[in-house]
């Protein structure tokens, strides 16, 4: 496992991985190599095999067997690859190359369809109806990535980053009491809708065809208009407000917004799925650092997107308390102050 490789440093390893890069590269120095991306539901590492030729017929997507020696470069775990194969499927189980949520996804589906039945307006709780009660998309929903590989990216990662939003915008509706709660839950579960359809899921993340010419904001728009056609009588100013949400979750147009967030259940809705978005990233870099051998008390590597390091606070209030026992403990007593002292005294009769 990725996870276990930092104790393996300067040994060689065989192992099986899925490979989600294998590109072609050239060195400073002329000479050719594969980049390769390996991985496997505990993280991933990047691999540099200089044999091209051994290198095998094998691509993104494809579970490989590898011989290779745990190294590190720039201060980052690598992988130097000797021999690498595509692995036959008699000999891995899928189950241990893709990440999973660590919730169990039927017990998060009920806590959905729990918190679509508190809604009390019956239009909003008929059109999230439409999407749970379609069995393709349900199915899909179970176990959509929320994405590629920013932020909860594994299997059930969507729904997970849905119910953890869902409790904070409880919170906050109850803190602002002119948002309308029912609308700001309607935005939470529809923002991302559309990935169910811009993304695929096996070994690795990806974005379908699909996804690649008009992404999850546009997929997830035309996704509502067709649950909307199934049920009479949804009103059209609702219908505005639901479409605007997700319209405008991005927040900004450089980060593809079409719209900037015009009502307080839009401004919510970005600001906290910003935030959940974030705060997972900084657990899973505190994750992915000490899988590559850092403590938890040292500042990450650069975290791009996030622009900066980050520190485990916790980790690192903890090993200050330790340090500081340890050296009050080499630190003499007063009692023993004083015996030396007395001892430095010369005896009189």
């Amino acid at each position: 496992m990725v996870a276990d490789l930092a104790s393996r440093e300067n040994r060689e390893i065989t192992g099986f991985f899925a490979a989600s890069l294998k590109q072609l590269r050239t060195g400073r120095d002329g000479g050719q190599y594969f980049a390769i991306t390996l991985g496997d539901r505990t993280g991933q590492i990047e691999a540099r095999m200089w044999e091209i030729d051994g290198a095998g017929d094998f691509g993104a997507g494809d579970v490989v067997k590898v011989l290779g020696e745990v190294c590190r470069f720039n201060e980052k775990l690598q992988l130097k690859v000797k021999k690498i194969r595509r692995a036959a499927p008699a000999e891995y189980d899928l189950s241990d190359f893709v990440p999973q949520s660590d919730r169990n996804i039927d017990e998060m589906w009920v806590e959905l369809e729990g918190w679509v039945a508190s809604l009390r307006d019956p239009h909003l709780k008929a059109l999230l109806q439409a999407f749970l009660n379609d069995a393709d998309l349900s199915a899909a929903l179970r176990h959509a990535p929320a994405a590629k590989g920013i932020h909860h990216a594994w299997i059930g990662g969507l729904l997970e980053h849905i119910l953890s939003l869902m409790g904070l915008c409880e919170m906050a509706a109850q803190h602002y009491p002119n948002v309308d709660r029912d609308l700001l839950l309607t935005g939470v579960v529809l923002h991302d809708i559309g990935k169910l359809r811009e993304l695929k899921w096996g070994t690795s993340f990806d974005y379908t065809m699909e996804g690649q010419l008009l992404g999850h904001i546009t997929i997830g728009i035309g996704m509502i208009e067709e649950k909307l056609a199934t049920i009479p009588g949804f009103p059209p100013a609702k219908r505005l407000l639901v479409e605007h949400l997700v319209l405008s979750h991005h927040g900004e147009y450089e980060f593809g917004s079409p719209k900037l967030p015009m009502t307080p259940e839009a401004i919510l809705l970005h600001y906290l799925d910003n935030l959940d978005a974030k705060m997972q990233t900084v657990r899973s870099e505190f994750a992915r650092s000490q899988a590559n051998g850092r403590s938890g008390a040292e500042m990450t590597e650069w975290v791009r997107s996030m622009e900066r390091p980050l520190l485990n606070t916790q980790a690192y209030l903890k090993s200050e308390e330790i340090r500081e026992v340890g050296e009050s403990a080499t630190e003499p007593t007063h009692h023993e102050r004083e015996e030396e002292r007395n001892h430095a005294l010369p005896f009189e009769d």
